[in-house]
């Protein structure tokens, strides 16, 4: 058996570098600590429909007479202990939603989003003092939804056999500023959900919310301390030891509530 000398497996090209692995990565996404920011309540804003039934049958009307509906939600992101938490709101106890709505028909996109976040978020009275209205950093839309029929299914596509959907919704990545008050309506409560809990819990927060792990892996995050210091980036260090990331009531609700979901009982 011949065998092939040194000589011969050399190569007169010289040799390719590859790209690092953040040639074609999205800039950082800077992380700010959960603590930075302050949570407060505002007026109940009850929900337009008693049903899902109704809901559906409203957006039909509004198929009719404006076309496809537009809905735009946020993803907003903070951290503890270098976890990265999803702002998010839950309503009856039960039912999880990203801040945003449905933009009215004569709406600018993002005027329009940023307007829906003040209604969801913007805090009234004291709390408002020095906040801006539309006072939101609308980052890069990630995601889009689209619902082929007047059903409650979505999908992260347009089946092949629609031509016009029903409603497109986006979700947008919104920069959160290093110091914010987020008010919430207090029939609904503000939630910190570690990015874990969500990664495939579609039997709890359904197929959208626990699809946003994947779209957030894309980015690098930038782990900020309260005295604005870079403490880490991805992948990150090890949190302190014994430390579980956990979901938070961050507002709203009656202390039963955030109690038990803080397991503070």
């Amino acid at each position: 058996m011949s065998t092939i000398p040194p000589s011969a497996m050399q190569s007169g090209h010289a040799p390719i570098i590859p790209l690092s692995f953040n040639a074609r990565q999205p800039e950082k996404v800077r992380l700010y600590p959960m603590t930075n920011y302050t949570f407060g309540v505002k007026e109940t804003q009850p929900e337009e429909d008693p049903s899902v039934i109704a809901r559906l049958k409203r957006l039909e009307e509004h198929y009719v007479e404006h076309g496809m509906r537009r809905t735009c939600e946020g993803i907003l992101v903070c951290h503890e202990h270098n976890h990265p938490h999803i702002l998010m709101l839950q309503i009856a106890n039960a039912f999880f939603k990203l801040p945003g709505d449905y933009l009215k028909p004569e709406d600018d996109e993002v005027e329009g989003f940023k307007s829906r976040l003040d209604e969801r978020l913007a805090p009234v009275g004291k709390l408002g003092e020095g906040e801006k209205e539309g006072d939101w950093e609308i980052g890069e839309c990630i995601s889009q939804w689209w619902r082929p029929n007047f059903e409650t299914f979505m999908y992260p596509f347009i089946p092949a056999h629609v031509t016009r959907p029903k409603e497109c919704k986006k979700l947008y990545l919104i920069q959160l500023p290093r110091n914010k008050t987020l008010s919430v309506p207090k029939n609904m409560k503000l939630l910190a959900v570690p990015l874990f809990e969500l990664y495939e819990n579609t039997g709890r927060y359904g197929p959208q919310l626990s699809a946003i792990p994947h779209i957030l892996s894309r980015y690098n995050f930038e782990f900020v301390d309260d005295n604005d210091n870079v403490v880490a980036v991805t992948p990150g260090d090890a949190p302190p030891e014994g430390y579980v990331p956990r979901t938070k009531v961050l507002a709203g609700g009656d202390d039963t509530d955030m109690n038990e979901e803080n397991g503070t009982n």
